[in-house]
């Protein structure tokens, strides 16, 4: 049959060569290649993300594929822009959303406006600011540091001291430290930032729709989120927009940025924001990712974002009173700091959270998780969030956890 096809092509394969590579794939069991006995479970993402999906992304997610490069692909590459000006309340002509997690959109924001030398100061309290510098150093800027243990925050007057030393070309802030539970105060530091020369980068992946965030308002030059949160869509989009001062650092840089994939010259031609009549292929973007995404965002802009803030507030709050009702500690003590989308639980004394965690998943089919990077072993995180944000369901987090606390009593921490 080998022979057979190749003759086809015009061009025979030697029998020996047949024979050869049939016995190499003899190496692999077929069997293993072809088994269908794992599914996918389901399970109430009641975590830091992902978070469940509405039936209505996930319908939007399942249309049939149509080409990355075709005029109706572009249509709707046009639809999640004007939904993320919306989100981010923004009228940046250069809004898009990156191929990949909210990582990605990090990445291309570090990766474009930063050059090796340049200085950069990076707020950290959690995970989001250690990755940040990391990336920054790996890429030969000169990094420098605002550090608080996670849940603390930065006054305006601390930025502007560190802003006024260090002279850096960028600073990053996270307005929703999911590892921490932490929302940060944003208003004011923008213009800071601009007061020094400085563009002000914002990460706002477990914070977007949950809590209020004005990109323009606020003067924030750089705002990135991902799609697996609030916005109720599944993992792989990330929404990034940049303001005219960002792009004017962007495209008027020295050197060229470290990825190619991730450069905004091709990336901004790709979306349309460029001001070309024509789009050239760059990479093949994920095109049911971006039909939930349009779909996620369509979502937001029919609630309203100012009805989505309180309704997350609002759950948060109940949620966070059923809390204390049961002997717990909120890890975020001024309720004014706490994230609306993921709380942070101190982890109850004499208790090992990761048997906690482990009896709810398999008791009540429910996902909570621990803390991350510096807030590993110093709490839980529970996320209710986009679709997962109701008061039915931050009651059915309340009776896994109170059942867990009966059940897991007095373990060895």
């Amino acid at each position: 049959m080998f022979e057979m096809l190749d003759k086809q092509k015009g061009n025979m394969m030697p029998r020996s060569v047949l024979s050869r590579c049939a016995r190499l794939t003899q190496q692999v069991p077929l069997e293993s290649a072809r088994s269908t006995k794992h599914g996918a479970p389901f399970r109430y993402l009641f975590g830091p993300g992902p978070s469940n999906v509405p039936p209505r992304v996930l319908a939007a997610g399942g249309r049939p594929i149509i080409g990355h490069m075709h005029s109706e692909m572009f249509g709707i590459m046009n639809d999640i822009k004007k939904g993320i000006q919306y989100a981010f309340q923004t009228s940046n002509n250069m809004t898009l959303a990156m191929s990949g997690s909210g990582h990605t959109a990090m990445e291309c924001a570090l990766f474009n406006i930063v050059e090796p030398g340049e200085s950069v100061l990076v707020a950290i309290n959690g995970i989001w600011g250690e990755r940040v510098a990391e990336i920054a150093e790996r890429m030969g800027a000169k990094v420098h540091t605002l550090v608080k243990t996670p849940g603390g925050h930065f006054t305006n007057a601390e930025i502007e001291q560190a802003l006024a030393k260090h002279k850096p070309v960028l600073f990053f802030l996270t307005h929703g430290e999911s590892s921490a539970g932490l929302v940060h105060p944003v208003d004011g530091i923008g213009d800071i930032c601009h007061k020094y020369n400085c563009l002000l980068l914002v990460d706002s992946v477990a914070s977007l729709g949950a809590a209020p965030l004005l990109m323009d308002q606020q003067n924030i030059d750089i705002l990135y989120t991902g799609s697996q949160k609030a916005l109720n869509a599944p993992p792989g989009t990330a929404p990034i927009s940049f303001s005219e001062r960002a792009c004017h650092k962007m495209f008027n840089r020295k050197t060229k940025p470290v990825s190619y994939l991730l450069d905004m010259t091709n990336l901004s031609n790709y979306w349309g924001n460029d001001g070309k009549p024509e789009r050239i292929y760059h990479h093949t973007g994920p095109v049911s990712g971006f039909f939930a995404l349009r779909e996620s965002l369509a979502i937001l802009a029919e609630t309203g974002l100012e009805n989505s803030w309180k309704h997350h507030t609002e759950v948060a709050e109940y949620f966070w009173k059923g809390l204390e009702d049961l002997g717990l500690k909120l890890f975020i003590k001024d309720k004014d700091l706490r994230l609306p989308s993921v709380t942070t639980i101190a982890i109850p004394e004499g208790y090992n959270w990761k048997e906690l965690l482990a009896y709810i998943m398999k008791h009540h089919r429910i996902e909570f998780t621990g803390g991350l990077g510096p807030s590993v072993g110093m709490l839980l995180r529970i996320g209710l969030m986009g679709y997962n944000c109701n008061k039915a369901n931050a009651a059915m987090a309340l009776a896994a956890l109170e059942d867990a606390l009966k059940q897991c009593r007095m373990s060895k921490a």
